[in-house]
C-alpha cells in the first residue's frame, strides 16, 4: 500500500514538471518570435535587428531611413552593420559619414569630428573628401566660438576634444587646401585666448610663412604685433619687445594703409610708445635721485626729442628745468 502511494506521487511529480517545461517552452517561443523570423529565402530563422540586406546600397537606404526620422541610434547600427558586412563597398565610406551626420546632429561635435575623419583614413578612394574637410573645419570653429557647446554631451559619452588637434588635423589632411591657412590662423587665435602668447604669436609666424598668398596673412600680421604688444613689460624694464610690437604694428599700418584695422594699430603704436617714454622717464628719475644729472637729463632730452606727442614729453621739459636749478646748485656747492 505504501509502495503504490509513493509511486502515485512521483507519477504526479513528473507529470507536473513536464507541464513546466512545456510552459516555458511555449512563452519562450512566443517571446523569441519577436525577435526570430524565418526566411524562405534563406531557410533560416533570421533576428532582423542583426540581418544586413542583400546589397549595400539596400543597407545604406535602410539606414538612412532612421537618419531621416531623426532615430539616430537605429541609423548608426544599421550603418555600422554596413560597414562591418560590406568593407571594401563604395557604400562602406558614405555609412562612415552618416555615422558623423549623426553624431554632430546630436551636437556631439568632437564624436563627429573623429567620424569623420575616419572617412578619410580608411576609404581614401573616396571623393567627399573636400565636404569632410569643410566640415571638420565648421567643428573647429563652432567649438571656438562657443567652447561648451557639445562639451556635456561628448563628456558624458567619454570624449575629451583638443580645438588645436581638430585644425591640425585638417591641415595635415591637405596641407595647402582652402582651409589651411585659416586653420593655422584659428590655432594661433585660440592659443592667444589661452594667454599663451609666444606660442600663439609662432602660430601666426606659420602663417605668414607658410601661405604668403593667403588673404589671411594681413590678420596674421596684425595679431603677430597684438602678440609682442601683450609680452612687452611694464615700465622699469627691458622694452626690447615693446619696440619690436611697434615696429610690428608700423609695418601693417604701411602695408595696409586701408585695412580696417588700421586705426586699432596706430592706436596700438601710440600706447606703446608711451610705455616706452614712460621707461625712460622712469630711468631719468632713477639717476636724478642718485644725483647723476647729466645722465638723467640725457634721458629726459631723449624723451622730449622721441615722444614728442607724448604726455611724458612735457613732464621731461619739467624735470629739464629742475635738474638745470640742481646742477647749478651743485657747481656752486662744489666751487665752495
Amino acid at each position: 500500500m505504501t509502495k503504490t502511494i509513493v509511486y502515485a506521487k512521483v507519477l504526479a511529480m513528473k507529470k507536473y514538471t513536464i507541464l513546466l517545461i512545456l510552459l516555458v517552452s511555449l512563452f519562450l517561443a512566443q517571446n523569441a518570435s519577436a525577435f526570430w523570423m524565418w526566411t524562405p529565402q534563406t531557410n533560416k530563422w533570421v533576428n532582423p535587428k542583426y540581418s544586413v540586406k542583400d546589397t549595400p546600397k539596400e543597407q545604406l537606404d535602410y539606414g538612412k531611413q532612421f537618419y531621416d526620422s531623426k532615430q539616430y541610434v537605429e541609423a548608426v547600427r544599421e550603418f555600422k552593420k554596413l560597414i562591418k558586412n560590406y568593407p571594401k563597398s563604395r557604400d562602406a565610406a558614405n555609412a562612415q559619414y552618416f555615422i558623423g551626420l549623426c553624431y554632430e546632429d546630436q551636437s556631439r561635435l568632437y564624436s563627429a569630428f573623429k567620424e569623420y575623419q575616419m572617412v578619410l583614413e580608411k576609404y581614401p578612394f573616396s571623393d567627399m573628401a573636400p565636404q569632410i574637410i569643410e566640415r571638420e573645419y565648421k567643428i573647429g570653429q563652432k567649438l571656438m566660438d562657443n567652447p561648451n557647446k557639445g562639451t556635456i554631451i561628448d563628456a558624458v559619452a567619454g570624449e575629451k576634444y583638443d580645438i588645436v588637434k581638430v585644425f591640425q588635423t585638417i591641415i595635415k589632411n591637405e596641407p595647402y587646401g582652402k582651409y589651411a591657412a585659416p586653420s593655422q590662423y584659428k590655432i594661433g587665435l585660440y592659443l592667444m585666448g589661452k594667454g599663451l602668447t609666444q606660442e600663439a604669436r609662432d602660430e601666426f609666424e606659420k602663417v605668414v610663412n607658410d601661405y604668403p598668398e593667403s588673404e589671411w596673412v594681413k590678420a596674421a600680421k596684425y595679431q603677430i604685433a597684438v602678440a609682442d604688444a601683450k609680452r612687452s613689460t611694464k615700465a622699469q624694464y627691458d622694452q626690447k619687445v615693446t619696440g619690436s610690437a611697434v615696429e610690428e604694428f608700423k609695418t601693417f599700418v604701411k602695408e595696409y594703409p586701408d585695412a580696417e584695422l588700421t586705426q586699432v594699430a596706430q592706436d596700438q603704436i601710440l600706447a606703446l610708445r608711451d610705455k616706452e617714454a614712460e621707461n625712460s622717464f622712469v630711468v631719468a628719475e632713477f639717476y636724478e635721485k642718485q644725483k647723476n644729472f647729466p645722465a638723467a637729463k640725457v634721458y629726459y632730452e631723449a624723451i622730449v626729442q622721441d615722444y614728442k606727442d607724448s604726455p611724458w614729453a612735457i613732464k621731461a621739459l619739467r624735470k629739464l628745468r629742475d635738474i638745470g636749478d640742481k646742477d647749478n646748485q651743485q657747481k656752486v656747492q662744489g666751487k665752495k
